[in-house]
């Protein structure tokens, strides 16, 4: 397979381990919310502190100017696409907000062909609409829900698709200029400092210092966060920014698998047949890549 396929699928897999870090803390008395600030907080501490011992001259900025890049993956993505997905929860449920989540390659394929110049293929629109469907299966989503859902909560739903489809454009400038380690320092640094005057302090000050939270908080910033978005963002470099979002949708079947096998949740049917809907889709883009590089060798 593919060295940068590789990449963003163990980078989307291991964002599929949030859920076991981020149940835990709510159970220790986090809101949704709080647990993206620690999250943001703990990664860019973790980030930082191997840049600055690594390389610290790597944490200067070629030009002033392109702090715009990492507002873009920090603000308009990280913090935009939480925000609205916690609220799509509030207004509608789980299922709906993540099938809305993952309308994000949607967005990505389009973005790109606009501003990478990106090709449509047959391979990439068969691969978009199996993840769709195999997403929406995999949460459990009946389509016919939709219907009787609030106007707002769908705009809002589909605004986190669209800032989760932001990262990969924004990183897709930033990566010409910037290594996929400086990209995500840059942009959880940015996310944190934007994050963390809303953090409600005086009553929670006093669980920062348990053990299990300290626990949690830095795995949670270092696996499925620092890691993660390290590796997407390396495979990002070496890929196309629509491939590799319909490859990271990997993401829900490893979140499925922990819910099953560590939280003993039910598993369907359905469910099933969604995972191997998406796990098609990743063969289509693979198979699409093949075609392309025997094409490519044969001199076309």
């Amino acid at each position: 397979m593919n060295r940068a396929y590789i990449y963003i699928l163990i980078g989307a897999g291991l964002w599929g381990t949030i859920a076991f870090f981020v149940k835990n803390l709510y159970a220790l008395g986090f809101s949704p919310m709080e647990v993206v600030t620690l999250r943001v907080c703990t990664a860019a501490i973790i980030l930082l502190s191997y840049q600055a011992v690594k390389s610290p001259e790597s944490l200067k900025l070629k030009s002033v100017g392109d702090i715009k890049y990492f507002i873009g993956t920090g603000i308009f993505s990280i913090i935009f696409f939480n925000y609205c997905m916690f609220k799509t929860i509030n207004l509608a449920t789980i299922p709906i907000a993540f099938a809305l989540l993952y309308t994000a390659p949607a967005f990505v394929i389009i973005l790109s062909f606009i501003l990478f110049q990106e090709s449509l293929t047959v391979y990439k629109i068969t691969a978009l609409f199996l993840t769709l469907i195999g997403v929406m299966l995999v949460v459990e989503l009946n389509p016919l829900q939709i219907d009787s859902l609030p106007v707002t909560a769908v705009l809002i739903g589909l605004g986190s698709g669209f800032g989760y489809a932001l990262y990969s454009i924004f990183s897709k400038f930033a990566l010409k200029k910037y290594s996929s380690l400086q990209i995500t320092t840059y942009t959880f640094t940015i996310a944190a400092i934007a994050l963390l005057p809303f953090f409600p302090y005086e009553s929670k000050h006093h669980l920062l210092f348990h053990s299990s939270v300290i626990l949690y908080a830095f795995g949670l910033g270092f696996l499925p966060t620092a890691v993660a978005y390290i590796i997407y963002t390396l495979g990002l470099e070496l890929t196309e920014t629509s491939k590799a979002s319909i490859l990271a949708t990997v993401e829900p079947v490893v979140a499925t698998l922990i819910g099953i096998f560590i939280f003993f949740e039910p598993f369907s049917f359905i469910q099933m047949i969604g995972m191997g809907s998406i796990i098609v889709a990743v063969i289509i883009i693979q198979l699409s890549e093949n075609k392309h590089n025997n094409i490519s060798n044969q001199g076309y």
